[in-house]
């Protein structure tokens, strides 16, 4: 599983919570999320294509876009 970076538009908890809603549906395909706020940033631990998750993530109806894949330290 990879850490996939995504840069959405959130102003607020409610926001925050709507993505890690949305993730959560996909159950065990999903193995953590991280959401830094301050940076607009959430983390996805996945083993899903960041394709994929982009398209979930995108309906929450915010502006999303995909970074890239977090290097292991």
């Amino acid at each position: 599983m990879e850490t996939h970076i995504f840069n959405v538009e959130m102003t607020c908890e409610g926001c925050s919570g709507a993505v890690k809603r949305v993730l959560g549906k996909l159950g065990d395909s999903v193995e953590n999320v991280d959401i830094d706020m301050e940076k607009k940033k959430v983390y996805v631990k996945s083993g899903l294509s960041s394709d994929e998750l982009l398209s979930v993530i995108k309906k929450t109806g915010k502006n999303t876009i995909y970074e890239g894949v977090k290097e292991n330290l």
